[in-house]
């Protein structure tokens, strides 16, 4: 027996060995191939690209490509990325040749609860042009842009008002994360669903938390290593979670939309789910249609995350900054009395009247770097950049980290300062680099609503209330914690009403 298992080994022992070393041969082939055709980047390790660095310290990986020129290169794992370090390169990609660099790498982890379907995600094409199309537009048809939506931010930011001085009445420290994700949600819910919850709905706050998690989970280090062996979730591990917690917003929503079935009136159409079912059954027998349940689910599913978290998030880093410089806080409070008083709300309108405002809300956005490289794009055909050939199905990134603390765009690209926004008279001035909601035909569907909440319920609270931190409070932390969004760590604030100064 011990002779035969000699013999068995000395025959494929050997071959086991030069498979081996043959493989670390073509790959350093591979590797040595693909860093002299694209630009320069940080050494990757073989098989696992840059992704130990990018794991243990996004943000400083982010940063530091910007070393390397306005365009580099990141391996994520086996496979190399194309990074826009600068505003003129990403104009140059993202909007001049739009088309060509629009596409949505299939990335295993998302297929597994998307199936490809939705918008967010979903591939250049037929399918997401028709779905975009028609989101955009119903969105408007449902308030998008119009005063009868603003009236509703401003209703909410009454409500979530009354809710912090009713909370945070007598010193008492108060966590903001779980009713400024309910009173952002609730905007969206209304436009989606045709009606808001309250604060204490304990339902709906656990989905809201399913919701924080999942983006955390996507997003984290478990997320990634899904992405390069996606065979994962055949076994148990926190990767299960994330599909758990995807059917638990998609059944959520099956269940809406089956309400809204029963209940539907043509000629008074409610909300997008009652125009996505017209609209389903108008296209029926259209061979091109696209509209279809799951498509439905997941396109519904997409507008709920973006119109929550991403937006709540940036409010509570803005409360974060406020907290840390308190007389921004105070110059903005006394431009807003001066302009409103202290019983009018605030409206878009009002917006060229509150230059300091603005530009202090810009600034948190451009601080609060909420989308360090967005969501990934692809490439659609081969394209030329900056003498690079870039072929057809490379994963493309855009650097935010790095647009939004380029030295040679910014007066104080490294701190705080609203006056990155304001010119020499004090009035607010739009900078192109402000690129947040991204660039080209990915742009973000629902800016014009982020931009208007977070104005509003921004306005709306340092209007009425006065933000600090509890005596007892470390110093922040300002890293936060990045997933699909970046988001603050939960922390506790005091919570001064106005009332009593006015």
């Amino acid at each position: 027996m011990e002779l035969g298992v000699l013999l068995s080994w000395s025959s494929v022992g050997p071959t086991l060995v030069f498979g081996l070393v043959f493989l670390i041969f073509y790959e350093l082939h591979r590797y040595f191939s693909l860093l002299n055709k694209f630009p320069p980047g940080p050494k990757p390790w073989l098989l696992l690209g840059n992704l130990p660095e990018t794991l243990k310290d996004p943000l400083k990986v982010f940063m530091d490509l910007g070393s390397y020129g306005e365009i580099s290169t990141l391996f994520m794992g086996r496979s190399p990325a194309v990074v826009l370090n600068k505003l003129q390169i990403a104009k140059e990609a993202l909007v001049h040749n739009a088309a060509a660099f629009s596409g949505r790498p299939s990335l295993p982890v998302l297929d597994w609860i998307t199936n490809g379907n939705g918008i967010a995600v979903a591939t250049y094409g037929h399918s997401w042009k028709q779905q975009r199309k028609f989101a955009s537009l119903t969105l408007k048809n449902f308030g998008l842009g119009k005063k009868s939506l603003e009236e509703r931010i401003v209703e909410e930011a009454h409500f979530l008002i009354e809710y912090l001085n009713k909370e945070g009445g007598n010193e008492n420290p108060v966590d903001p994360q779980q009713v400024f994700q309910n009173a952002v949600s609730n905007i969206i819910c209304s436009i989606v669903f045709g009606d808001r919850f309250e604060y204490t709905d304990k339902h709906f706050n656990y989905l809201l938390d399913v919701i924080k998690s999942n983006l955390y989970l996507t997003g984290s280090a478990i997320g990634l290593i899904f992405n390069q062996i996606p065979f994962i979730k055949h076994f148990p591990g926190p990767q299960q979670m994330i599909k758990k917690q995807a059917d638990e917003l998609t059944g959520f929503i099956r269940d809406k939309v089956m309400e809204h079935r029963k209940t539907l009136d043509r000629n008074d159409l409610r909300d997008f789910i009652d125009a996505y079912i017209v609209e389903q059954e108008r296209q029926e027998m259209s061979p091109d249609s696209t509209f279809f349940e799951e498509n439905m689910v997941l396109t519904v599913a997409d507008l709920f995350l973006a119109g929550t978290d991403t937006t709540s998030s940036t409010l509570r880093w803005a409360l974060i900054y406020m907290m840390e410089h308190p007389q921004i806080q105070e110059r903005c409070h006394e431009e807003i009395i001066s302009v409103l008083g202290f019983n009018r709300s605030p409206s878009m309108d009002n917006r060229a009247d509150l230059p300091y405002v603005y530009a202090t809300i810009h600034e948190v956005q451009r601080m609060a770097n909420i989308a360090p490289m967005g969501l990934p794009h692809q490439t659609t055909q081969a394209s030329q950049l900056r003498g690079y050939h870039i072929p057809k199905g490379t994963d493309v990134f855009l650097n935010l980290t790095s647009i939004l603390t380029d030295k040679d765009q910014w007066k104080y690209p490294d701190t705080f300062n609203p006056e990155n926004f304001l010119d020499e008279k004090g009035q607010f001035c739009k900078h192109e680099a402000f690129i947040v909601f991204s660039l080209g035909l990915r742009v973000c569907l629902g800016e014009q609503l982020a931009r208007m909440e977070i104005f509003v319920f921004f306005t709306s609270l340092l209007q009425r209330l006065r933000f600090s931190w509890p005596s007892d409070t470390p110093p922040p932390d300002l890293e936060g914690t990045i997933g699909v969004v970046r988001c603050p760590n939960p922390y506790a604030m005091l919570c001064h009403s106005r009332a009593v100064a006015h």
